[in-house]
């Protein structure tokens, strides 16, 4: 289950609370469902029931215990728990919820590098201009490929002279724009909108000099159009400690996870007539796998919103997590049998995710405009 099932699963349970009379509320439009903070219950939180106490005229936890035995009653959801002044703390039900991280797992695999591209800006033709500066072209060429893979048709286009140098970072941008954009618009109706990043304080031919396309990109976007971006020498470190480095090795290793899988004959391969692998559910339950799990499941809602609000930063603060959380599962959740230990079923199920982390990373590094080797 993804938060907007979950969303949907609690509002079902308050329309049925509101026919059945027990609350006397008008049902809101939407839910907001949230991943449960670090020290808290359940796996998500959802402040319905302080939402509704006003109107309902009763409080708060009553609400919430209204809720909680209609909520519970819904399939895939494990246990409903009430905590603080009325928030109900869900947990996913392990078999239902494992079923999903196997769908999951098989739907990355089907879509490749595609994965978490939609339609849902299709019809949208934005005129992106931005000035003649290496960060504003580079900020606007990721935001046109963002929103490409969302369905939307962007044109992007420099206010003042292009600089040769930013083909080397991946800008294509030829010519001028027609005209200054137009203020206060925001670019959906083909009208001009303009990409404004902090300049970088630096031209692009040094930073090919001394950076390279892909580390100087990756400082380009990493930081919000608001801040300044850093584009020391750290980004060509290869340590943990570089965000580009771990999102790019996490990458190669989830390859080289795959590779000595196939290898070893414990990769879980398609049946005789074509059929899905027949995943273990249970191999992705640990904490570690589930943590992963929900990253990569959340990676085409990020692909949107970074799209809508033209935040290529918001994919590659994403990427990073998926990382972190690839290496936390690498290390909780061995995918590979070590020494003369037998395979087990976990191990024939654990490389498909870890297949999984490789192809989201490398998707969302190639809307970045970054590499992704499979060998690093």
């Amino acid at each position: 289950m993804t938060p907007a099932d979950l969303s949907m699963t609690v509002l079902h349970a308050v329309r049925r609370a509101v026919d059945e009379d027990a609350l006397r509320v008008a049902v809101p439009p939407r839910v907001r469902v949230e991943r449960t903070r670090p020290g808290g219950s359940g796996e998500y939180a959802c402040a319905v029931a302080l939402q509704l106490a006003g109107p309902a005229e009763l409080p708060a936890r009553e609400v919430a215990r209204i809720l909680k035995e209609r909520i519970a009653a819904e399939p895939g959801i494990g246990r409903v728990d009430i905590t603080g002044p009325g928030f109900l703390c869900l947990t996913l039900d392990a078999g239902a919820d494992g079923a999903a991280r196997v769908a999951l797992v098989r739907e990355v695999a089907a879509r490749g590098n595609e994965y978490g591209h939609g339609t849902a800006l299709r019809g949208e033709a934005p005129l992106l201009t931005h000035a003649a500066e290496v960060r504003a072209a580079v900020t606007a060429d990721a935001v046109a490929a963002l929103l490409r893979s969302q369905g939307a048709a962007p044109r992007t286009a420099p206010t003042g002279p292009v600089d040769p140098a930013w083909s080397g970072l991946g800008v294509a941008a030829t010519g001028t724009a027609s005209g200054p954009a137009t203020a206060g618009t925001d670019g959906r109706d083909g009208t001009a909108e303009t990409i404004r990043p902090v300049p970088a304080g630096a031209a692009a031919a040094d930073l090919l000099v001394r950076l390279g396309s892909d580390a100087a990109r990756w400082g380009l976007l990493r930081a919000a159009n608001h801040d300044r971006a850093a584009l020391g020498d750290g980004l060509l470190v290869q340590s943990a400690g570089n965000p580009l480095f771990l999102v790019r090795y996490a990458r190669a290793r989830a390859h080289a996870v795959t590779r000595s899988a196939r290898a070893l004959g414990v990769h879980e391969a398609p049946g005789p007539n074509g059929e899905p692998a027949a995943y273990d559910n249970a191999a992705y339950g640990e904490p570690a796998a589930l943590a992963l799990a929900a990253l990569l499941a959340d990676h085409p809602a990020v692909l949107l919103a970074a799209a809508r609000h033209r935040a290529p930063d918001r994919l590659a603060r994403h990427l990073e997590a998926v990382a972190h959380a690839f290496f936390d599962f690498h290390d909780a959740c061995p995918p590979l049998p070590a020494g003369d230990e037998k395979p087990s079923a976990a191990h024939r199920s654990r490389p498909a995710l870890a297949e999984a982390t490789g192809t989201v990373l490398a998707g969302g590094l190639s809307l970045l405009g970054i590499s992704a080797p499979k060998h690093l």
